[in-house]
């Protein structure tokens, strides 16, 4: 059940990433065939503040992706759901909410 809800997160994740992987090519292609002045777009949001935007979001889904594949490699071997720095169990509850959780609260 774990490993499912796990790989589940996965691939919203690498769906996400993808997306974004996207639309972040878009505006690439679409300010290469631009001549607007960024700097001063009426619109108020510049092209620079949109690709630093879609690259932090791209950089989460990646680390999250990340995150989840190292919580696979706890369920292989059997580590899953201890904390990695003092041993104890991690609560369900912080599971269920985080369930790449790699601490319990106490040393979180």
């Amino acid at each position: 059940m774990v490993r499912a809800e796990l790989l589940r997160l996965r691939a919203s994740a690498e769906a996400e990433a993808a997306t974004l992987a996207q639309d972040l090519e878009a505006l690439f292609t679409a300010s290469r065939d631009s001549n607007a002045d960024d700097e001063h777009d009426p619109e108020g949001a510049t092209i620079g503040f949109e690709r630093a935007q879609l690259t932090a979001l791209l950089t989460a889904a990646r680390e999250r992706i990340a995150e989840v594949d190292d919580a696979l490699r706890r369920v292989d071997t059997a580590t899953y759901g201890v904390c990695e720095r003092c041993g104890q169990p991690i609560a369900r509850e912080r599971l269920a909410v985080r369930p790449f959780a790699r601490y319990c609260m106490a040393c979180a």
